[in-house]
């Protein structure tokens, strides 16, 4: 008795001590989560209820403090990323229903037939040749567009192979850039653009935007590949923001582009990795 008696004042100690040491901002914003929490737990209800104000309480807090797992009982963290994910989809449903037309134009059915008629007839076109065939025929449609209605082609495990060999022969080499993006509290879209070394995994350079552009690429490809810093290969994918410019930057370097094919996410495997372990410690 008397030893648990004195590890309970060591430990009253530790926390007064622990306490003493945060900051203000800690104390108060702690302070005022246990307060919302408690306020929960006192309704007549045998299990709480939480609102949409304490709801949007917590995507809040999680957004302006870093530490509000530590105070956060009712319920898990992975709850209230959940909870930000709904308002969110909400929030640009409510925004997609104001105009008349709701989400992208639809492609008829006469041009779908079409793309899925020339994959098949032609097995080595891909949807660059398709768009351009299109184009001579009056229909426009996307490169994107047409990748989404191409029929899906047998894995050629010979390709595989050769881009695996590549990439493990060349990984002193290689360098890879994405982008991905982070919905914010007032449900904006922040742009993550980052540059991964295949090496040692790591990140050579990372910015962020809520208005990417090719030009604003370009700018921080110089600032990332100063004088003669620049690898020998350069891996991304097909997004249109990867343009002409883009690709003038690049190649001014002395840098050999290397395009990801399109829905093949798994070229482009190191980059993809490090976007999950970003959103995996975001939930946190």
């Amino acid at each position: 008795m008397k030893a648990q008696k004195l590890l309970d004042i060591v430990l009253l100690i530790l926390c007064f001590l622990g306490s003493w040491l945060r900051s203000q901002g800690d104390l108060a914003l702690g302070n005022l989560a246990l307060r919302r929490q408690l306020a929960t737990f006192k309704r007549d209800h045998p299990r709480p209820r939480i609102s949409c104000f304490n709801r949007g309480f917590w995507v809040l807090l999680r957004r302006i403090w870093s530490k509000w797992i530590n105070t956060l009982i009712i319920v898990k963290p992975e709850t209230v990323v959940k909870w930000h994910r709904q308002g969110f989809k909400l929030y640009w449903n409510a925004i997609s229903r104001r105009g008349k037309r709701r989400g992208r134009p639809r492609v008829s059915s006469e041009i779908r037939e079409l793309i899925i008629r020339m994959t098949r007839d032609n097995p080595s076109w891909g949807a660059p040749r398709i768009h351009g065939e299109l184009l001579k025929l009056g229909f426009y449609v996307s490169e994107r567009t047409i990748s989404r209605y191409m029929p899906k082609r047998e894995l050629d495990e010979n390709k595989v192979a050769k881009w695996k060999a590549f990439l493990r022969n060349h990984m002193d080499g290689i360098a890879a850039m994405d982008f991905f993006t982070v919905p914010t509290v007032l449900f904006r879209q922040l742009y993550g653009f980052f540059i991964i070394s295949h090496a040692r995994r790591k990140i050579i350079h990372f910015a962020v935007t809520f208005n990417p552009t090719s030009e604003w690429v370009s700018q921080h490809l110089r600032n990332a590949f100063p004088y003669d810093t620049a690898p020998r290969y350069l891996i991304f994918d097909r997004d249109s923001i990867f343009g002409g410019l883009v690709v003038k930057t690049v190649k001014s370097f002395g840098i050999r582009l290397v395009r990801t094919s399109y829905r093949s996410p798994w070229q482009n495997g190191i980059a993809e990795r490090w976007v999950g372990t970003c959103r995996l410690w975001g939930t946190r």
